[in-house]
């Protein structure tokens, strides 16, 4: 995993902790948690506040997400909205996070100027210790205030201010005018300066959860469904009826079409999404390669589309099925070639699709990552964890051409690369609309013109 962290492909975009006054807020705001401190003078955290060095000396990744149910949050500076969520349990707490910061931006930068924000991302359960604890989460509500509740001091102050405006004979009340002094000592001239944070509440609709191997819960949609990377009997007593896994290549499909998720990369033959269906097909020669024990030569990362096409060639007679279905698609979209007829049992199905343009775009381009695992990029801009997890497996030649290659093709342009594969970034509101050129003459999913 070094090469990773080299090339800045893991941990990247951490906040960095090094000043003793930082590091003492910190500690202040963990004690406050989880009673306990870091003797690392030195370390990063994330957009939640978790260090990954912290959690090493811990022996603990989820110190800060006790039973992977209620993330708690420590925030020492407004710069970490940017920074990742790492160890995430839900694919919504970060967005939750990075709302919460974004909405009261100008308030945090007040309060984490001189004290450290922590908080909760609270639920209504505890514990997940049956798949079906997941449907009691329908909303998720984020406490937060410094350790010195500077916040929930002001909201006092106020109460007296008004007190004291209002009625009637209160300024002769010292204890109250006491009271006020006391508090504004804290809080300072909250007049001038309103110390309060927006409180809201998310919903919790469709997201991923790392909770039993790996569960998509879809409940916002036509058909409610659970898709599961592999079967578990403690599915079974879920409260929705369509439970599927990864092997139910099928389903999903019908799943993914029968609510406007899903649409082709290819809906036309066009120049564009082409290119997209070359590099995937790039992606598929490397993969083989490398699993045939090919070096991928003195230049790993930087091979010519000539060397990958002479890749190609030495192993053509080995080629997976994603190789073949994908040059369908290419063909069609470039050289005017027949129309694909790729059903949804096709190993390269799902690397021919993306999500279509909805507020769950990402969660739908996560799970499409998952079913078309040899397409290394959409794995890692997908799903970090799951990447992370296949690029242990891989051989040391795939690893240092897959790492270049992020490193020098990706990283450079992460918007462009994104709205590129995947189109603009929709609107929260944005209902997805499918009108994909799929038609069922044998199957109800097909890619055909």
């Amino acid at each position: 995993m070094m090469r990773l962290l080299k090339y800045g492909l893991m941990f990247g975009n951490l906040v960095e902790v090094t000043s003793p006054a930082l590091v003492g807020r910190y500690n202040r705001a963990l004690k406050h948690l989880i009673n306990k401190e870091t003797a690392l003078t030195e370390f990063h955290i994330d957009i939640s506040g978790y260090s990954p060095e912290i959690g090493e000396e811990f022996g603990d990744d989820l110190y800060l997400n006790p039973n992977g149910c209620n993330r708690q949050f420590i925030l020492l500076t407004t710069d970490q909205k940017t920074a990742p969520l790492l160890n995430a349990q839900f694919s919504t707490s970060r967005s939750i996070l990075r709302n919460f910061i974004a909405e009261n931006e100008g308030e945090l930068f007040a309060l984490t100027a001189r004290e450290a924000v922590a908080g909760e991302l609270m639920n209504s359960v505890y514990k997940v210790t049956s798949p079906a604890d997941l449907f009691q989460i329908n909303q998720v509500e984020i406490e937060a205030d410094t350790i010195q509740s500077h916040v929930e001091e002001a909201k006092n102050l106020q109460v007296y201010i008004d007190k004291f405006m209002n009625e009637e004979d209160a300024w002769w009340d010292d204890v109250l005018i006491a009271q006020m002094i006391e508090l504004a000592k804290r809080t300072g001239n909250i007049q001038r300066n309103p110390i309060s944070l927006t409180a809201k509440s998310y919903a919790q609709g469709n997201y991923f959860t790392n909770h039993f191997g790996g569960l998509y819960v879809f409940r916002d949609v036509e058909t409610p469904t659970v898709i599961a990377r592999e079967h578990s009997e403690a599915l079974e007593n879920l409260p929705v009826e369509n439970i599927l896994t990864f092997d139910d290549r099928y389903g999903i499909a019908q799943f993914l079409n029968r609510c406007g998720l899903a649409e082709p990369i290819v809906p036309t033959s066009e120049n564009m999404a082409a290119a997209i269906i070359k590099q995937k097909i790039d992606f598929v020669i490397i993969s083989t390669a490398a699993r045939l024990g090919d070096g991928l030569g003195n230049d790993r990362g930087d091979l010519s589309r000539m060397q990958i096409r002479q890749i190609g060639r030495k192993y053509a007679e080995k080629m997976p099925d994603e190789f073949h279905g994908l040059m369908q698609v290419w063909r069609w979209a470039k050289m005017d070639g027949a129309p694909p007829n790729l059903t949804s049992e096709h190993a390269a199905f799902f690397y021919a699709l993306r999500s279509a343009q909805h507020s769950d775009r990402d969660l739908v381009n996560m799970l499409l990552s998952e079913l078309s695992p040899l397409d290394f990029r959409q794995l890692f801009i997908c799903h970090k964890q799951a990447f992370y997890d296949a690029y242990q497996s891989w051989s040391e030649p795939k690893r240092d051409y897959v790492s270049k290659f992020l490193a020098e093709e990706y990283t450079i342009d992460k918007v462009g690369a994104r709205e590129t594969l995947f189109g603009l970034e929709p609107g929260m509101d944005e209902e997805g609309v499918y009108e994909g050129p799929w038609t069922p003459p044998e199957t109800p999913v097909r890619y055909i013109s």
